[in-house]
Parts: C-alpha cells; sequence; structure tokens
C-alpha cells in the first residue's frame, strides 16, 4: 500500500491503485471508524466510474453501521453545505475535479463543511493499510447501517446560494453563457443563474460519463470565447467538473483568470468595508501582479503553498475573508467554507451590478505579467535539489530574469505531472525561457 492522500484527497486512475473499490471500501470503513460516525452523505460528479467508487465506499461505511445518504451528481461546495445541514459526522466527494473522465477522486469534509485536516487524513490512511493486513474485522450483523437518497440535496443547495446572494440583487439583465463542463454544475447551474433574471444559455450540459472536462470547462474556453462574441453576451463563466472552480470570459471575448476575479472582489470588498483585516490570501503561483495591485490597494497579500486547503488555514489563521488561486478556486468565507465556482460567479456578477461597469472594464484593475505554464509528465518525484541539469537550469533563468519576472517548478500534488511557470517582462522571452526549462525537466525525468 503506498502513499494515499495527495494534496487534494485520494485521486488516480479508475480501477487501477489508490482508485480501486477495494480501496474505497476501506477508506469508507476507515471513515466510519475514525469519526465513529452514525451519518455521512455522499455526492458525486458524472464521470463512468463514479456510481462503483460511490457504492464501494457505501459498503463500507455500512459495515461499520453508518447511516449513508446519496446526494446524487451534485458539486463539491454543495456537498459541502449538505454535510452542515444533514448534521453528518463527514461528507465524501466522489470527484476528480478538472482530470479526464478516466480519473476520480475521493475528498472528505468534515461536519463543519472543512476539508479533513493532515492528521485526520493520515489517520484515515493508517487504518486502511490497518484493514488491508486485516488487523481489524469488520463489525457484527447487528452493526450494519442503511442508505437512503437524497431527493432534496440540489434544492438545498440551490437555496443556500440564494442566501448568499439574493435574487434581487443578483444578476438580473445580463446575458450569460455557462460552460458546466458535462459535468456536476450540468442541471443546477443554469437553474441557479437563470433564478436571478439573467438570460442564460448553458453550453456542455449532456454528461455521458466520458465527455466531462473533455475540451470544454474552465481549462478549455475557447468554445466559451467564440459563444460569447456569437451571442454578444455581457459574460462567459465556465466552471471545471466538480464545480469548484470558475474562469470568466468578458464581453470582448478576454479570458478572466482567478488572479484578477481575486483583485475585481477584492477591490470591491474593500471599497465596501468588508475586507476583514484587509487581507487576501493566495498561493505562490499568483501572477505577480496580483501582489503589487493588492499592495497598491492597500491590502497585505499572503502567499501560501499551492491548494486550497493551505489558502483556508492561512484565511482561518489571518482571519481573512477572501482567498483563491489562479485556477479559479476562490474562497468568499463570509458565506462558504470551500471553493465554490457557481458562488464566485455570482458575486462577480454582483460586483459587475453594482459599479455599473462591464468586466471588460473591472479586470483593468489589474494587468497581469505574461505567464507560461507548462505541464511535463514525469516518471518520478525527485526532489529538484537532487537533479543537478535542473536546478542548474533554474537558477540560470532567475538569473536571467533578475527583477523582471520568477521561475517556479513544483510537481502537482494529484497527477503525475511537473508544472513549469515562468513571468517575465515579455511574452518572447517568458516562453523561450518556459520552453527551456520544461526541455530540461523532460529529458531529466520524463
Amino acid at each position: 500500500m503506498g502513499s494515499l492522500f495527495g494534496t487534494d484527497g485520494i485521486r488516480g486512475t479508475a480501477n487501477t491503485y489508490p482508485m480501486t473499490t477495494e480501496v474505497a471500501l476501506r477508506v469508507g470503513r476507515a471513515v466510519a471508524r475514525l469519526l465513529q460516525t452514525n451519518r455521512v452523505v455522499i455526492g458525486q460528479d458524472t464521470r463512468l466510474s463514479g456510481d462503483m467508487i460511490t457504492h464501494a465506499l457505501v459498503s463500507g461505511l455500512c459495515s461499520e453501521g453508518a447511516e449513508v445518504e446519496l446526494l446524487g451528481v451534485l458539486p463539491t461546495p454543495g456537498i459541502a453545505v449538505l454535510t452542515r445541514v444533514r448534521k453528518a459526522a463527514a461528507g465524501i466527494v466522489v470527484s476528480a475535479s478538472h482530470n479526464p473522465y478516466h480519473d476520480n477522486g475521493i475528498k472528505i469534509f468534515g461536519p463543519d463543511g472543512f476539508k479533513l485536516p493532515d492528521a485526520a487524513e493520515a489517520a484515515i490512511e493508517a487504518a486502511v493499510v490497518s484493514d488491508h493486513h486485516g488487523d481489524k474485522p469488520p463489525s457484527d450483523a447487528d452493526r450494519i447501517g442503511r442508505v437512503r437518497t437524497d431527493t432534496e440535496a440540489e434544492a438545498i443547495y440551490s437555496d443556500f446560494l440564494r442566501t448568499c446572494i439574493p435574487p434581487a440583487t443578483g444578476s438580473n439583465g445580463f446575458k450569460i453563457i455557462l460552460d458546466c463542463a458535462h459535468g456536476a454544475s450540468y442541471r443546477v447551474a443554469p437553474r441557479v443563474f437563470a433564478d436571478r433574471g439573467a438570460s442564460v444559455e448553458a453550453l456542455n450540459v449532456h454528461p455521458d460519463g466520458r465527455n466531462i472536462n473533455r475540451d470544454c470547462g474552465s481549462q478549455h474556453l475557447q468554445g466559451l470565447k467564440q459563444a460569447v462574441g456569437r451571442g454578444r453576451a455581457d459574460v462567459g463563466l465556465a466552471f471545471d467538473g466538480d464545480g469548484d472552480r470558475l474562469i470568466a470570459v468578458d464581453d470582448t471575448g478576454d479570458v478572466i483568470s482567478g488572479d484578477r476575479i481575486l483583485a475585481i472582489c477584492a477591490g470591491y470588498l474593500h471599497r465596501c468595508g468588508r475586507l476583514r483585516n484587509e487581507t487576501v490570501v493566495s498561493t505562490v503561483m499568483s501572477n505577480a501582479s496580483l501582489g503589487r495591485t493588492l499592495r497598491t490597494m492597500g491590502v497585505r497579500h499572503v502567499l501560501t503553498q499551492v491548494g486550497d486547503r493551505h489558502v483556508v488555514e492561512a484565511m482561518r489563521r489571518e482571519g481573512a475573508v477572501l482567498g483563491g488561486e489562479d485556477s479559479g478556486h476562490l474562497i468568499f468565507a463570509e458565506r462558504h467554507t470551500t471553493g465554490d465556482g457557481l458562488l464566485t460567479g455570482l458575486l462577480l456578477l454582483d460586483v459587475m451590478r453594482s459599479e455599473s461597469k462591464p468586466l471588460s472594464q473591472l479586470k483593468a484593475v489589474m494587468t497581469p505579467f505574461p505567464q507560461v505554464l507548462l505541464n511535463v509528465p514525469v516518471r518520478s518525484k525527485p526532489r529538484f535539489e537532487d537533479v543537478p541539469s535542473i536546478h542548474a537550469a533554474v537558477r540560470a533563468a532567475e538569473l536571467e530574469l533578475g527583477d523582471d519576472g520568477r521561475v517556479l517548478v513544483r510537481y502537482s500534488g494529484t497527477e503525475p505531472l511537473c508544472r513549469v511557470m515562468v513571468e517575465g517582462p515579455t511574452t518572447e522571452k517568458t516562453e523561450r525561457i518556459c520552453r527551456s526549462l520544461a526541455q530540461i525537466v523532460r529529458t531529466s525525468i520524463g
């Protein structure tokens, strides 16, 4: 048994360790034992293997006496909401987020709607290994749980969003195009935005188990850009497969990433006196222009490691209400415990309405530095300091850029990838340095 939990739960190719039914069953048993729970809610996205993994988890949970409520297809942030509303001891998400359909994953929320801390995940992992070795048999026949389907889950999540941004102050009059990525938001997102009085056109809302994230959603924006231009829409909103990310397209067809949305929302909350402790949290992957923009506003910028878990931890520590990642995973702590693409979209529209400005004007608050990010498949993940060719290439790139840019080379926490990111003074120079670094990584460990 290798390590299970990465930066965002357990993730891998379905039917391949660790995303097998055997591991999922043991995870279910471990969650029930360690959390000593009698109630767990489980939701999933639309990928083919979702039912398989969900039912394996259910078997493990029920074998330890847990009562399970199946939420069906629901965005990850909706599952966090239902965990609190149903007073469950845990909420389990079966999803691989923005990954292709053949991957899947398991994420776990605690009763407060926050993802489990590292210590709890480590305890679950240890229990799964113990279960694998047969150290503790399942409970007896008198302690078997039951399963029911929660038919109100989607409505409860929609009502939660309605309380966050009431329809009367929402997106009335806007023409919006949504890209639901054939994922978990395909039903609820069009309804939520139409409920605000917006004219809504929804793309990629016909999941077949295999088309989730395929050439659509927050990582593939060409189709949305074309639809916004063709329909002369006010804005396009693209979600990822599990609905916790948002990337926007403005009325001119320009892509507005998470960093720019953070800057727009930070400025708005600052002007309204709602930016608690005058602090915004983001990760080291944020564009350097975000930090400069926030400093100009008089807002403190706190940087963390990559991953929404680290962002949330820093926000709670610093008393911040706004944080996120350039990937579009934004957290509005006044209203939610985790990133929520639908909530982010509603808040962005509310800023547009309140400021009486199109997104193409609001984006001027921040001009990103040229940034290039390349993902290099790798066969292993050694420390970069232990690979002389990579270490030397990074140092050389940093010396060439000086104060006019930066280099960040890191491994993905969920995939066998090395992410090479370079920011520089010009697009040409940035692309050249990034391609050169990526090639050295590919040659060394690819």
